[in-house]
């Protein structure tokens, strides 16, 4: 009995979680963790690219360090197969879905030419080391088939850096120290296959002083190198048909690596210049103007200043055009991020729906001001509004000296000329000159945008209207009385269309009633006519008639007829 409880208990018991599935989650190959493992990836494929290749052809590093290479080669080793293991955990977009499921991940990766080269590069070359000896890296040549994890990795970096120009450079003069590199190497192993020291081409002799070291070693074979790659010339002539071979390999290979280089350099440059016109307006243009024009020195100058003063210190004034290739949703989050504190500064915008303040940074455009320009003047038309994100502005009278009041960061002016509020003295007037003191930025909101934003939302726009009546009053700029006039004028105005409604609304009833009479007018007629014409079907024809008449009997015809005018009459009533 003891022992069938003992079976029972372990039936009825739940299967333990595995740990498996809870350390080694699914990554997202968007993801950081992803990107992370990527760079780690560089350092073992880095290894066996550069150090394999130079132990193999310098058999003094290959000896002198050898336990080092046993624990590298297979910490490499290791971290190979984790990314194998990675590669089992890395989901994939399907329907623009990341997929977690590992069956699917696993199968589409076993079916991947990745997973071949992967496997390839893994193969345990090493067991030959026990017929060939230790002393033969050579066989550790497949490791060089994880090349694609490296390109993959630089990748990546290059859409996340903020510098993608110079990382570009930096990638191109490692590729140039790669193959300089194995070139030095492989022009190291024909000179001890051919013989150090036979000719001016190859290695001097090792028994020479200072040639027998190591570093001597390879930095000649490196230096060669260079001056065959760099077609810089002053090298010794070849002297047997492989160092010619040799060379005329290196000189395709310098032609393609200068085609290579000249190409990049010439991609980065353009990008960089296609960022400065993108984020900084073309100067060039403008200054030609002017030469044509022949404007005086003095404004030149001024433009020229503003120019600069924009480009040292990195302002923008085209930031629609920079985010117009953004999704409308991403290039609100990114100008929230960017202008939303600027703009809840504002009083006449505090306490208002996020919704509209998001609308209303997308309106935001940045201008730059130079010291003493003019904002606006008194007296002019007020189409657009300002808020101080920089810099320091003057309200001065007339004569431009006199200073009244100093505005700076995160002040406004203009808000009032571009919200219709009733009863506003100034009208859609500029009450006040503004001037420049120094270089001033400024977010300029315009009416035409504000407006366009408030039709979609009415309750703010009633609030908005609030303040700025608030804000007039405080000013001694609202008339109360003209308010009044004005809101009794609209009350009327919406009296008189809500009768103009009701009178029309009245008519298309009347309209809806004789349309439905002449319809039932119409159904009646048809009735009518459709009910006579089943009537004059039943009537004889009159050759019928005749036909009739002449064929029958005169007695029978008359005792006919009057059997069919009785029938006309009708049955006899009751005697």
């Amino acid at each position: 009995m003891s022992q069938n409880s003992k079976v029972k208990t372990t039936e009825s018991s739940p299967p333990a979680p595995s740990k498996a599935r809870r350390s080694l989650p699914i990554l997202d190959p968007s993801g950081d963790y992803y990107y992370w493992w990527l760079n780690t990836m560089v350092f073992p494929v880095m290894y066996n690219l550069v150090i394999v290749v130079c132990r193999a052809c310098f058999p003094d590093l290959q000896r002198s360090y050898l336990v080092a290479w046993f624990v590298l080669d297979y910490t490499s080793d290791l971290l190979y197969l984790l990314d194998i293991v990675v590669r089992f955990h890395t989901g994939f977009l399907d329907q623009g879905i990341l997929v977690v499921d590992k069956g699917k991940i696993c199968s589409r990766y076993v079916r991947t030419w990745s997973f071949f080269l992967d496997l390839v590069s893994l193969l345990p070359t090493d067991v030959a080391y026990v017929r060939l000896g230790p002393h033969t890296p050579t066989l550790r040549l497949n490791r060089f088939l994880r090349a694609p994890r490296l390109f993959e990795a630089f990748d990546r970096t290059e859409t996340r850096t903020a510098y993608p120009n110079a990382f570009r450079i930096a990638k191109l003069m490692l590729y140039i120290f790669v193959v300089i590199h194995w070139n030095s190497c492989l022009y190291f192993a024909l000179s001890r296959f051919l013989g150090f020291g036979r000719d001016a081409w190859v290695y001097p002799d090792p028994a020479r002083p200072g040639f027998e070291r190591l570093r001597r070693q390879y930095l000649y074979s490196f230096y060669f190198s260079t001056l065959i790659l760099t077609t810089v010339g002053d090298t010794p002539l070849p002297a047997r048909e492989e160092e010619y071979l040799f060379m005329v390999g290196d000189f395709l290979l310098a032609v393609m690596g200068f085609a290579t280089i000249m190409g990049s350099m010439s991609s980065v440059i353009y990008n960089m210049n296609t960022a400065d016109a993108a984020f900084y307006p073309d100067h060039a243009l403008v200054k030609k103007y002017m030469k044509l024009h022949r404007v005086n020195r003095r404004l030149e100058r001024r433009v020229i200043d503003w120019y600069q003063h924009l480009q040292i210190n990195k302002k923008m004034t085209n930031e629609v055009a920079i985010l117009q290739h953004l999704p409308e949703r991403l290039r609100a989050e990114v100008a929230v991020s960017v202008h939303l504190s600027t703009l809840s500064r504002v009083q006449i915008f505090q306490n208002c729906e996020a919704s509209l303040l998001e609308e209303l940074v997308l309106k935001l455009q940045p201008q730059t001001y130079s010291p003493g320009e003019y904002v606006c003047r008194k007296g002019d038309i007020g189409r657009e509004m300002y808020i101080i994100r920089e810099g320091l502005l003057a309200v001065v009278a007339d004569d431009g000296v006199t200073q009244y009041a100093v505005l700076g960061a995160g002040l406004y002016f203009g808000e009032i000329s571009i919200i219709n509020i009733k009863g506003n003295m100034s009208g859609n007037r500029r009450t006040a000159n503004i001037k420049s003191l120094g270089y001033s930025d400024l977010f300029c909101l315009s009416k035409e945008d504000l407006r366009e934003v408030l039709s979609e939302y009415p309750q703010a726009q009633a609030i908005m209207e609030e303040k700025g009546r608030e804000i007039l009053l405080k000013m001694n700029k609202l008339d109360v009385n003209a308010e009044a006039a004005e809101i009794a004028l609209q009350e009327a105005t919406e009296a008189r269309l809500r009768g103009l409604d009701q009178q029309l609304d009245d008519l298309q009833t009347k309209f809806a009633r004789l349309l439905a009479e002449l319809e039932s007018s119409a159904l009646k007629i048809a009735y009518r006519i459709e009910r006579l014409e089943w009537q004059t079907r039943e009537w004889p024809m009159p050759e019928e008639v005749a036909e009739a008449d002449d064929e029958g009997e005169p007695g029978e015809g008359t005792s006919q007829e009057g059997e069919g005018r009785a029938g006309l009459e009708g049955p006899p009533g009751p005697q």
